[in-house]
Formats: C-alpha cells, structure tokens, sequence
C-alpha cells in the first residue's frame, strides 16, 4: 500500500484524467496523432492513472468493485513496458469513450469518503 491515502491517489487519477482532457481539447485524432508532444503527455498521465490506482489496497478496491482496477493497472504496464508499441488509437479511444465516466465514478467515489 502507497504512504498516500485512498482520497489522494484518485485525486491523483482524476487529476491526471483532467490533464488528459486538457492536453487533448480541440483535437481530433489526426491532429493528437501527429504531435508528439501531447502524445507524451497524455501517455505519462495514463501511467499515472495506472500507478496510483495500483496502490490503492486490496480492501478498498473490493468496496468498489464498479471501478475495473487491475485494467487501469494492466494499461499502465503495457504503456510502461511496451513503450515502443504502443497504438495511439488506443489511448486516443479510451480518452474518447472511457475516461469521463471513470472520472465522474471515482470522483462520486471521492464524495462518499
């Protein structure tokens, strides 16, 4: 378990899912597909969505089992240790279809603490 509490790292996930939508406004794939730099930044704020959600402790994780943990966890990885693989697509899609009703479960999440 992480030194930081349940509240602060989905802070942190939801914080980073922010930057994702902040990085990406006003794109449309092509455009996010060819600048590297936001590419980079959106990767780097899904490692944090994945990293602090795999601190987040086992007992926490069974209260809330809407949240898919281990595939926030199992993004990071592939992103962290398939770097030189990684389909922009992908990211582009779950930023598109998956992202906002995550940041509005966990910030419910968030109100219930």
């Amino acid at each position: 378990m992480s030194e930081r509490n349940e509240a602060l790292l989905l802070e942190d996930i939801v914080d980073a899912i922010s930057k994702i939508f902040l990085y990406t406004a006003g794109m449309n794939f092509e455009q996010y597909n060819s600048n590297e730099m936001v590419q980079d930044a959106v990767e780097r704020n899904f490692e944090i969505v994945g990293e602090a959600a795999s601190h987040i402790g086992d007992a926490f994780k069974k209260r809330f089992p809407e949240i898919d943990w281990r595939l926030l966890k199992d993004f990071r990885n592939v992103i962290i240790h398939r770097y030189f693989d990684v389909r922009q697509e992908i990211l582009w899609n779950a930023k598109e279809f998956e992202l906002a009703d995550l940041r509005e479960k966990l910030k419910d999440l968030l109100s219930q603490l």
